[in-house]
């Protein structure tokens, strides 16, 4: 699954060219292709992309510039071909466990960025990575909810993420595995995902949202 999620992005990058926008403003398509790059092939990069301070994150920033600055197809080519060889996720488990989700969302961030975009149409088997990704990562993402969150996908399930607190009620997200991921992960403005609860919830829940 994550080598078909390399191709499609590797395709959508060199359609749109290095310099579209992409959702991970200001990243450009070439920066967001480095990030990708930089996290499968450089340990020394990986504090920087998952701790906030500040001297790891420049380190990071200088190694991703870098690497943005190489030949578009050069960079596109190493997208395509997966992470070094030595790498963990070489291993196909690791690669379904630790990618889906990421690729998935990172191909998005291009697509939804551009005018006129339409929602990718990504095969069963990504999609059904995606509900467990939503399944298992959904409780810590909304674990600091003012309300209970459920989400259903129409042929992948129904699960509650989250328990109301006191005096709370609870939403229900509607949509894809591939949608209910976007909004898990804070793409909400352009993720297409039906919120359903009562009006003082559907506000509480919105605002804690758009405060990640």
């Amino acid at each position: 699954m994550p080598y078909q999620l390399r191709d499609l992005i590797a395709g959508t990058a060199t359609e749109l060219g290095p310099q579209a926008p992409t959702l991970c403003s200001p990243w450009t398509v070439a920066d967001l292709l480095a990030h990708l790059v930089v996290r499968e092939s450089r340990p020394d990069a990986l504090p920087g992309i998952g701790l906030d301070v500040e001297v790891l994150q420049r380190r990071t920033r200088t190694l991703q510039d870098r690497v943005a600055a190489r030949p578009f197809p050069e960079l596109v080519a190493q997208v395509r071909s997966g992470p070094a060889p030595w790498w963990p996720t070489r291993i196909g488990v690791l690669d379904r466990a630790v990618n889906v989700a990421e690729l998935s969302i990172h191909h998005e961030d291009m697509v939804r960025a551009q005018p006129d975009w339409a929602p990718t149409d990504l095969p069963g088997p990504v999609q059904e990575g995606l509900w467990r990704t939503v399944t298992s990562m959904g409780r810590m993402l909304t674990r600091g909810s003012p309300t209970g969150v459920v989400v259903v996908a129409q042929g992948h399930g129904r699960a509650a993420l989250r328990r109301p607190p006191a005096a709370a009620g609870t939403v229900v997200l509607y949509g894809t595995p591939l949608e209910l991921v976007l909004h898990l992960f804070g793409r909400t403005e352009v993720a297409r995902v039906e919120v359903q609860g009562s009006a003082e919830d559907l506000q509480a829940f919105a605002t804690h949202r758009t405060r990640l």
